[in-house]
C-alpha cells in the first residue's frame, strides 16, 4: 500500500509547506499518476507571494503546481487508451464537456473548467495525483519527463502563434523575454519565421533570447516609445506583421498598438494589471487586430510533435533542478531568478 504522498501546500501568502496527504483513488475516467517532473510557473509564484490572481483567491490550503508529467500507476474502470507504466504529459485544465464553448471546441474558456492549482482546485506538485485520462498525453520515447512538464507552457506559445497567424514569411515582434517569450521565439522559428525582434528591460533576458536564435534584440529600459519603435522597425526592416506581447506591461502593450503594421495583429499573451491606459485610436484607425488568449486549446499534441521531432529543443530553458523536499528552495529560486533561472524543475520521485 502506498502511504507516502508528500505534497507542496500553499496555506496563505508566504506560507508554503510540505504535508503528507492520503493517496487519492482514481475515479472511473481518471488515472492515478506517480508524479515525476513539475515546473514552477509564474502564476505559482504569484499565488505564493500575493495569495490571488484577479478573482482567483487562495481561501483554503491548496496544492500548487500545474506544469507536470508523470507515470500511470492505476487506471479508472472507464479508461481504455492508457496503461499502467505509460509516461504522460498532463494538460491541467479539465472542462465540463457540455457547455456551448466545450461543444464548439473552445474548452479553454469553459466557465466550469477545473484547472490545477487555480483556487479552489489542488495542483499536482505531490508524489501521487489523479487526473482525467482524456487530458493525459503519452510521451514519445525520446521526450523526457522534464520536457513533458514543459509541454504546458509551450502550449501557451503554440496557441498564441496559431491564434495570431504566425507563419513563414511574417515578421514578429516579441515583447518580453521571460519563459513564455522565449518559448514564443522557439515556436515562431519552428513555424518558419525568420524575422524576429525581442524586447525586454533586462539585458540578461535578452542574452537568453539571443542564445535561442533571436538575432535582433532591444533593451527598452529607460527608452521612450518612439525610440523603441524606430529601433524595432530598423531591426526588422519594417513594421512587424505580428506583435506577441508576453510581459503584460503597459508600455509593451502601447508599443504593440503603435508599432504593429496596419492590418496586423497584436496578440496579448502576458497578463498584467487588470486595467491600463492604451492608445486605442492608434490601433483602431490602422485596423490592428487586438486579440487575447486564455491558456490554450487543442495544443498538447502539436507541442509534443514539435518537441519529439526536434523542431523545438526545450532543454536549454530548464536551468534548475530540485527534489520535492526542496520545493520551498525551488520557489525561492524561481522568485528571485537566482543563478540565471529560467525554468525551475521539481522532481517528485523519491
Amino acid at each position: 500500500m502506498i502511504e507516502d504522498n508528500l505534497c507542496a501546500v500553499l496555506n496563505k501568502i508566504d506560507d508554503l509547506r510540505l504535508e503528507n496527504r492520503k493517496v487519492p483513488e482514481p475515479q472511473p475516467n481518471e488515472v492515478l499518476l506517480e508524479m515525476q517532473s513539475v515546473g514552477i510557473c509564474g502564476s505559482d509564484v504569484h499565488y505564493w507571494k500575493n495569495g490571488r490572481i484577479g478573482d482567483f483567491i487562495v481561501k483554503e490550503p491548496m496544492i500548487v503546481g500545474h506544469e507536470s508529467s508523470g507515470k500511470v500507476v492505476k487506471i479508472g474502470k472507464n479508461v481504455h487508451h492508457l496503461r499502467e507504466g505509460d509516461r504522460v504529459a498532463i494538460e491541467p485544465g479539465v472542462p465540463c464537456g457540455k457547455c456551448e464553448f466545450c461543444k464548439k471546441g473552445s474548452y479553454n474558456i469553459c466557465p466550469d473548467i477545473k484547472f490545477c492549482a487555480t483556487p479552489p482546485y489542488d495542483g499536482s506538485l505531490c508524489r501521487y495525483y489523479c487526473h482525467d485520462a482524456d487530458y493525459c498525453f503519452k510521451l514519445p520515447d525520446n521526450v523526457s519527463y522534464d520536457e513533458g512538464a514543459m509541454i504546458e507552457p509551450l502550449s501557451v506559445a503554440v496557441y498564441g502563434c496559431k491564434r495570431s497567424g504566425v507563419t513563414a514569411g511574417k515578421s514578429v515582434l516579441i515583447c518580453g523575454a521571460g519563459p513564455i517569450g522565449l518559448l514564443n521565439i522557439l515556436t515562431c522559428k519552428a513555424m518558419g519565421v525568420s524575422k524576429i525582434c525581442v524586447t525586454d528591460i533586462l539585458e540578461n533576458r535578452l542574452s537568453n533570447a539571443q542564445a535561442l536564435g533571436a538575432k535582433n534584440t532591444v533593451c527598452v529600459k529607460n527608452m521612450e516609445i518612439e525610440a523603441v519603435m524606430k529601433e524595432v522597425i530598423s531591426r526588422l526592416g519594417g513594421q512587424p506583421d505580428i506583435t506577441l506581447e508576453c510581459s503584460g506591461a503597459e508600455p509593451s502593450v502601447k508599443l504593440g498598438m503603435k508599432v504593429t503594421k496596419p492590418g496586423g495583429v497584436l496578440m496579448l499573451i502576458g497578463l498584467g494589471a487588470p486595467e491600463i491606459k492604451i492608445p486605442i485610436i492608434e490601433a483602431t484607425i490602422r485596423e490592428v487586430d487586438i486579440r487575447g488568449i486564455f491558456r490554450y486549446v487543442n495544443c498538447y499534441p502539436i507541442a509534443l510533435e514539435l518537441v519529439s521531432s526536434g523542431a523545438i529543443n526545450l532543454k536549454p530553458l530548464i536551468t534548475h533542478h530540485f527534489t520535492l523536499e526542496e520545493s520551498i528552495k525551488a520557489f525561492e529560486t524561481a522568485h528571485t531568478g537566482a543563478g540565471g533561472a529560467i525554468k525551475v524543475m521539481i522532481h517528485c520521485g523519491k
